[in-house]
């Protein structure tokens, strides 16, 4: 352990002391979904937009995730933008084990047959373009090619731990 000046301790990282930084970092709340023999969905909040030419976005999905199966076969996959108000649907999509498709949750089959969650604040599906290692993860890139932003509202963020609202 080293002092850094203003800073405290620097201390070695360990997945631990990772998860304690990166509760810190407030990151917006998508699902993202795919679907295959059944329909598979996730919380991400590693969702990036990469570029706009041509429309480029990215993801962390964990090779241990019960969704990751059908994810790494899927040719497309559906990009969902929660808003404040979808505490609950983000939960059931964190959950293990959860009946993400059940009758809590309102979706149709979109484009490209991939599962489109109502009441979302913005919509894409795209398709993947590459799936690359990352440790117990693969980031995946993927290019829009349908979607609907007409949802608005205010976002859902995830910090410390837990689903917040943004404050006035």
């Amino acid at each position: 352990m080293t002092a850094s000046p203003g800073l405290g301790i620097a201390r070695t990282v360990s997945p631990e002391l990772f998860r304690s930084v990166f509760r810190q970092h407030a990151a917006g709340v998508a699902v993202i979904t795919a679907t295959g023999d059944r329909p598979v969905g996730f919380t991400a909040t590693s969702l990036n937009s990469v570029a706009a030419e041509p429309p480029l976005v990215s993801f962390g999905v964990g090779t241990a995730s019960s969704s990751w199966p059908v994810i790494a076969e899927a040719e497309h996959i559906g990009v969902h933008i929660l808003g404040e108000h979808q505490r609950e649907l983000a939960a059931t999509f964190a959950r293990s084990g959860a009946d993400r498709f059940g009758p809590a949750t309102s979706w149709r089959s979109g484009p490209e047959g991939v599962p489109v969650l109502d009441g979302v604040s913005a919509w894409l599906v795209c398709r993947v373009v590459a799936r690359v290692p990352a440790g117990d993860h693969r980031i995946v890139i993927a290019e829009a090619v349908a979607g609907d932003p007409a949802g608005g509202g205010r976002p859902l963020l995830y910090h410390q731990g837990r689903f917040n609202a943004l404050r006035d």
